[in-house]
């Protein structure tokens, strides 16, 4: 988003990984109106707008140093992240750390001015000594009790480290709260669920954000000087039990230590698609200060609670 100049000037040539999930395409689609937008996922994209330029390729494979010494790629955001629980570990290392590595190395190699990362806010993790806020510079502790987030802390551990070795790159890591919306994540899953499980004696205060939202932060985050490490919330925070009563939805409450064990049997018999882990997060705190963003990318919500809540079922 280059200000000032003629037109033809603001359009950057702009690169997204991981384009055929519902964030990429929604992205994807907003971008290519005033931008060159190459997609690129390992899943073909029929449906693409037309100026578009997909490329149905894994992002490790040589092909994809082929595309930046091809183009004069301006910009790169990387939402080609695994978040499969049922994925092997070693294969979650490598897509989602060597592959980003990878990516870096081209980034670095072919000056790209500006990367932007979506990272998630539970890299943080769910605690019980969680302060109220975390800010950007809480310790990343949500691979302790979840070992399928190891990864995901990795990769945004090394978008943090080529942030500081590369500067000539504006690089934009964005930690977002639990998505809501048409996207298949766990967040959303859970509260389509007829009757969610909530834990006894616990109902912790939670935040969800709109997928579009995310959309247009990350649409902020490609702005010239925009750099850094950045949460993302929506509209505010409400208890859990407070949360399902909008959805008109009554929790099945279960005693903590049944639920794990149930969910673990479950799990193995692929009843679920919940791994016990995911527990703490409707057990403990996992809530975010995102005034940074608010401050330094102009970001605020545009979606209220209310139709952030329904677009998990009603968003067409």
């Amino acid at each position: 988003m280059i200000e000032g100049g003629d037109a033809a000037d603001q359009r950057l040539r702009i690169l997204v990984t991981g384009a055929v999930g519902r964030l990429g395409q929604l992205l994807v689609r907003r971008l290519h109106r005033t931008h060159h937008v190459i997609g690129v996922d390992r899943r073909p994209f029929p449906n693409r707008p037309k100026d578009v330029v997909h490329h149905a390729l894994d992002i490790r494979r040589s092909k994809t140093r082929d595309l930046f010494r091809g183009s004069e790629i301006d910009a790169v955001v990387h939402l080609g992240v695994l978040h499969d629980p049922r994925a092997s570990d070693r294969d979650r290392h490598k897509w989602n750390v060597v592959a980003f590595d990878k990516l870096v190395q081209y980034v670095s190699e072919f000056g790209v001015k500006k990367l932007v990362v979506l990272s998630s806010a539970n890299v943080y993790g769910s605690h019980p000594d969680n302060p109220q806020f975390l800010s950007e510079e809480a310790p990343l502790l949500g691979s302790q009790a979840f070992r399928a987030m190891r990864d995901l802390v990795n990769l945004d551990m090394v978008a943090q480290s080529f942030f500081w070795k590369q500067p000539e790159t504006e690089t934009v890591i964005l930690r977002p709260v639990h998505i809501l919306g048409r996207v298949r994540n766990a967040p959303s899953n859970y509260l389509r669920l007829e009757r969610p499980w909530t834990l006894l004696g616990y109902d912790p205060m939670v935040q969800v954000i709109h997928e579009r939202d995310v959309v247009r932060a990350i649409e902020l985050a490609l702005k010239p000087g925009a750099r850094g490490v950045f949460n993302l919330k929506g509209p505010g925070e409400l208890p859990l039990s407070r949360l399902l009563e909008m959805l008109g939805k009554e929790g099945r409450t279960v005693p903590s230590f049944a639920a794990r064990s149930l969910l673990q049997r479950a799990w193995r018999l692929r009843m679920t698609s919940f791994p016990a882990p995911e527990l703490d997060f409707i057990r403990y705190l996992c809530m975010v200060d995102d005034s940074r963003a608010r401050g330094e990318l102009g970001y605020a919500p545009a979606y209220s609670l209310e139709r952030t809540l329904s677009s998990i079922n009603s968003e067409r």
